[in-house]
């Protein structure tokens, strides 16, 4: 029979640390256990990252074994600090390695090179094959690229059948590689990639073509001949090409200091 809520209640008092029926008892902290597990997990996850290097690292400058489609590790795509050249000739870096890593920056190099201001002017592209190409090849090479600063790509580029920029106006056209890898390589042949960035155009007040920039690849063929890497055969291709971040044009006279000021770079993978 229920109790009216006017009865006393009993009270029943448990001993301390007893605990009530339904209530987990209440556990202390260990500390030095908690510690302990967090060294074990830390110490686990080094070692498994020591191992999945050691078996993905091949040689140096090798790049270690590929697997298709996967992405290559660090040592192939970092810089390996080696000395870059120290002979030069018509302003241009000579004297490279017998190596693949020589080849690729020969190749480096001579991009920078094919991508010049001088490459618009007859002498001065004569000047530059005579320095890069491969005397084998030099010809061929000559017909292609009178071919590509013709008339009217000189035209286009608001320069005129010399190669010369308007008065007052600075013609601009600077290469910057940007990464190199090596598509074919042996004991005396190569076949080198070139990422490059590019600034095209003429600078200056009412230029009407105004420097652009612009993102493209050089495939450069290199035979070792005479003690040094040389072209005997290269193709271009538009890109990869980044998003353009958001920044403001510089102004015709920012750009043309610049191009006067900044100085350009010897390159060496």
């Amino acid at each position: 029979m229920p109790l009216p809520d006017d009865q006393p209640h009993t009270r029943t008092r448990l001993p301390v640390g007893d605990p009530g029926h339904g209530q987990p008892p209440v556990r202390q902290p260990r500390p030095l256990r908690t510690l302990l597990t967090v060294l074990v997990v830390v110490t686990l996850l080094v070692v498994a990252i020591s191992i999945a290097n050691s078996g993905s690292d091949g040689p140096s400058g090798t790049g270690g074994t590929q697997h298709p489609g996967a992405a290559p590790p660090a040592a192939a795509t970092a810089a390996t600090g080696q000395t870059p050249v120290t002979t030069t000739s018509n302003g241009i870096g000579t004297g490279y390695p017998d190596t693949e890593e020589g080849a690729q920056s020969a190749a480096a190099n001579y991009a920078v090179a094919l991508g010049g201001a001088d490459m618009f002017r007859a002498d001065g592209r004569g000047r530059i094959l005579d320095t890069i190409a491969d005397p084998a090849a030099v010809g061929g090479l000559r017909g292609v690229l009178d071919q590509a600063a013709g008339p009217a790509v000189l035209a286009g580029l608001g320069l005129d059948a010399h190669g010369n920029p308007p008065v007052d106006l600075t013609f601009v056209s600077r290469t910057v590689p940007i990464g190199s890898k090596t598509d074919t390589y042996a004991a005396d042949t190569a076949k080198v990639d070139v990422w490059c960035a590019a600034m095209t155009g003429l600078a200056g007040q009412n230029s009407t073509k105004p420097v652009t920039a612009s993102w493209f690849t050089f495939t450069i063929s290199l035979h070792w001949t005479g003690g040094d890497w040389k072209v005997s055969d290269l193709s271009r291709q538009n890109g990869p090409v980044p998003l353009p971040a958001d920044q403001q044009a510089a102004t015709a006279d920012q750009i043309t200091g610049a191009v006067q000021q900044f100085g350009g770079f010897r390159y060496a993978r």
